[in-house]
């Protein structure tokens, strides 16, 4: 890419990812060339799949669980072609290291509702704790474990009583008690792991 044509594209995704300053996008377009270098030229250069995508949440940010990966894979590939473009990448990453109340919820309730119907159902709440929750050996009944938290969360969280939780439930669970933001399952990568990629990349690849 031409100077003139990083400069144009650092600008234009500094103003749509708004939480990152253009240093640090530009830092970020960098990240990602090197990253569609090292992956297979199946894209022609336009950028990553699934595969490359999950080593980075493995490798920078501790994520292990499948379905999470999977679903924060399909939301930051938004035209849903199989690959992540360099906007798709800055945008996303935007929201999963930096993002408002408001944008972590909305991204916490899409990875929660995996068939996409609006609602986290009971089934979809038992799917995503029983991937989350480490289940010892010697727990007699662990599904009946996870059943109960189910219910527990549909108590506190299910305003209407309808059975499942819409976004409405969900973010008003999550403004009275903030903790429930991932109350299904973490989505998000820790403090940790976050201060530690920001300094890496935005300080290595100023030098």
């Amino acid at each position: 890419m031409s100077r003139k044509g990083l400069k144009v594209l650092v600008e234009s995704l500094t103003r749509s990812a708004k939480h990152f300053n253009k240093s640090e996008v530009e830092c970020l377009v960098k990240l990602f060339d090197t990253m569609v270098a090292k992956a297979s030229s199946e894209y022609a250069g336009a950028g990553f799949d699934r595969t490359v995508f999950r080593d980075i949440l493995y490798n920078a940010f501790g994520m292990t669980d499948d379905v999470v990966m999977d679903r924060v894979f399909s939301i930051f590939d938004k035209d849903n072609n199989g690959y992540i473009t360099v906007t798709e990448w800055v945008e996303g990453l935007a929201v999963l290291l930096r993002g408002t109340l408001e944008e972590k919820m909305k991204l916490c309730f899409t990875i929660y509702d995996l068939n996409g119907d609006g609602y986290i159902s009971r089934e979809e709440m038992f799917q995503m704790l029983k991937n989350s929750l480490l289940i010892q050996p010697a727990d007699e009944e662990p599904e009946e474990g996870v059943k109960d938290l189910v219910e527990i969360a549909l108590k506190k969280m299910d305003h209407d009583h309808d059975g499942k939780l819409s976004f409405t439930d969900f973010e008003k669970a999550v403004r009275d008690e903030n903790l429930l933001l991932e109350a299904f399952g973490p989505c998000f990568p820790d403090i940790k792991s976050t201060v530690l990629f920001e300094q890496k990349i935005f300080r290595e690849t100023h030098k």
